[in-house]
C-alpha cells in the first residue's frame, strides 16, 4: 500500500521545478561572473571597443555571444558587439540558421562566405586530420574581416577545458610547455584576440546551451573525424574530473602559478649563472624532499559555487 499522500504527489513536481529554476539561476550568475572576472583580470575589453564575436554555430560561440550581450547591458563601460560567421561552404551547411538567429537578437552581424571546404578537401589526403589547415585559412579570413569592420578585439569561444586540452596536446605531441592564452596579439600583429570564456567549464556551457536552446550547427568537417588527438585528450580530462574531483581545477590554476626556476627552459631562467648567495629563499627548493610541500596560494582562484550565485 502506498504511503504517498495526494499532497505529496501534487507538490513533488513543483518542488523539482523550483529546484531546476534555482540551479539555472545559479548557472546564469556563475557564467556571467566568471566571464566578467576574466575580462577584468586580463583587461580584455576597454571603453569604446568594438568586439567582433566569432560565431561558428556551436554551443561555445553561441554562449559567448549570449553572455557578452548580457554583460554589456549592465557593464560600467560602453562597448559594441558585432557577430561574424564564416560560411566555409561545407556540404549541407544550413546557411539560413545563423542569420535568422542573429536577426532575432537585433544586433549587427556579418556573414563571410569563403569556400575553404574545397581547399581543405583538395589539399589534405583522405583520412588525415584537417584541423590545422582549416584553422589557418579561417584565421586569415577572420583577421581580414576584423580589419574591414573596424573591430578592435576579436573574441573567440574557447573555454577552460580547451585551454587545458591545448596544454596537454603540446606536451604530449609537440614537446612544448605551451597553452592557450586568454589574450594575445594576432599572428599579423594587427589585432588583439580575447577568450572571455577562459574561466568557464565546458559542462556549464553544455547546460547553458540546452537551457537557451541555441540552434546548434554541427561541424561536418573536422568535428566528424574519428580518433582526433584533441578528442582523446578531452575524454581523458573528463575521466579525471569524474574520478578525481578538483584535479582539473588545480591543473588550470597551475597555468597562473609558473615557477621558471623549477622548470628547464634556459631562456626563462639563468641556470648557467646561478651562484650561492648565502641568503635564504622562502620560495626555494627543498632538494631532498620526495614529495612536494603544501602548494603556494593560488594566483587565480575560481570558485564555481560562489555564494553570490545563490
Amino acid at each position: 500500500m502506498s504511503t504517498t499522500s495526494p499532497d505529496t504527489a501534487v507538490t513533488a513536481p513543483a518542488a523539482d521545478w523550483r529546484r531546476a529554476e534555482f540551479e539555472l539561476r545559479k548557472l546564469d550568475k556563475r557564467l556571467h561572473r566568471l566571464v566578467g572576472q576574466a575580462i577584468a583580470d586580463f583587461k580584455m575589453i576597454e571603453p569604446g571597443d568594438k568586439v567582433m564575436v566569432c560565431v561558428s554555430g556551436g554551443k561555445d560561440s553561441y554562449a559567448l555571444l549570449d553572455i557578452l550581450l548580457g554583460l554589456r547591458r549592465r557593464a560600467p563601460i560602453a562597448f559594441d558587439v558585432i557577430a561574424v560567421n564564416l560560411d566555409q561552404k561545407q556540404p549541407g551547411f544550413p546557411a539560413d540558421v545563423l542569420p535568422t538567429y542573429l536577426r532575432s537578437l537585433g544586433i549587427p552581424f556579418h556573414i563571410e562566405t569563403q569556400d575553404t571546404h574545397s581547399i581543405v578537401k583538395r589539399l589534405i589526403p583522405e583520412g588525415q586530420t584537417m584541423c590545422s589547415l582549416c584553422s589557418r585559412l579561417r584565421r586569415g579570413i577572420l583577421y581580414r574581416v576584423a580589419s574591414e569592420l573596424g573591430a578592435t578585439k576579436i573574441a573567440l569561444g574557447h573555454h577552460r577545458d580547451d585551454m587545458l586540452q591545448t596544454l596537454l596536446m603540446n606536451m604530449f605531441f609537440g614537446s612544448r610547455l605551451k597553452g592557450m592564452p586568454p589574450k594575445l596579439v594576432s599572428d599579423d600583429g594587427r589585432h588583439i584576440v580575447i577568450r572571455p570564456l577562459a574561466y568557464v567549464a565546458e559542462v556549464d556551457l553544455e547546460r547553458w546551451a540546452e537551457h537557451r536552446k541555441f540552434p546548434i550547427i554541427p561541424c561536418t568537417l573536422c568535428g566528424s573525424q574519428p580518433n582526433l588527438q584533441r578528442a582523446q585528450i578531452k575524454q581523458m580530462l573528463r575521466d579525471w574530473d569524474r574520478r578525481f574531483p578538483g584535479r582539473i581545477d588545480n591543473m588550470f590554476t597551475a597555468l597562473a602559478n609558473v615557477v621558471p626556476s623549477h622548470l628547464m627552459d634556459r631562456k626563462l631562467y639563468p641556470f648557467e649563472t646561478l651562484r650561492r648567495t648565502g641568503v635564504a629563499d622562502p620560495d626555494g627548493d627543498i632538494a631532498f624532499d620526495e614529495e612536494p610541500c603544501a602548494p603556494a596560494p593560488s594566483a587565480i582562484r575560481i570558485v564555481r559555487d560562489d555564494p553570490r550565485d545563490g
